[in-house]
């Protein structure tokens, strides 16, 4: 009979997505992870897999959690542009506050590991996708009611927001100025 684990393992999990985010996939220590899951190096492994792997399942408890937050702001009932600015201020609010200044996991990923990596692009794709995909559909309830012009493309609309979203998470890394940040929000939202 196998013996039950004595971990939590979306503890563990967090743990090691936290530490991957802060410290990036390449600057993260076999003996980080341990220390911050608070499990063995090799009871790790036995539990996750290699640190790859880790890494892998730590961008999907990323997209459980805050890629589904980010998603669900869109899908609020309200005008559609104070649902994609409550989108972008809330992000910045998170990045400005975060004294790491770790940015966003998934773009951090995009960034150190997505172009040697297969896997790792496909889920960050799947982060970007579906932020866009909740995007496209806010955008098209506010062509629908009125709010945003209907004579443009939905698609194109929700990209140009989307860009700056991501945009305006990596530049809050740096540009600590809300003020100056939350006007490339109102210009962006002006111009839909």
């Amino acid at each position: 009979m196998a013996r039950p684990r004595k971990f939590d393992e979306t503890h563990a999990l967090t743990a090691a997505m936290n530490t991957f985010w802060r410290q990036g996939y390449e600057a993260t220590s076999t003996r980080d992870l341990a220390d911050s899951t608070g499990m063995g190096q090799s009871s790790l492994y036995n539990a996750f897999g290699d640190k790859r792997e880790l890494y892998l399942k730590a961008l999907r408890r990323y997209y459980e959690t805050h890629t589904a937050e980010q998603t669900a702001l869109l899908e609020r009932p309200g005008p559609a542009k104070d649902r994609l600015r409550d989108l972008m201020v809330h992000a910045l609010d998170d990045d400005l506050s975060d004294p790491d200044a770790s940015g966003c996991f998934a773009i951090n990923a995009s960034v150190e590991k997505a172009d040697s990596d297969d896997d790792v692009r496909q889920e960050v794709l799947r982060h970007f996708s579906t932020v866009e995909e909740a995007l496209v559909a806010t955008v098209a309830r506010g062509q629908r009611s009125g709010e945003i012009a209907a004579d443009r493309d939905t698609g194109t609309l929700a990209r140009q927001v989307l860009s700056t979203y991501y945009g305006l998470r990596v530049l809050a890394r740096v540009q600590k100025d809300r003020k100056a940040l939350l006007s490339v929000v109102e210009s962006a939202l002006s111009a839909l």
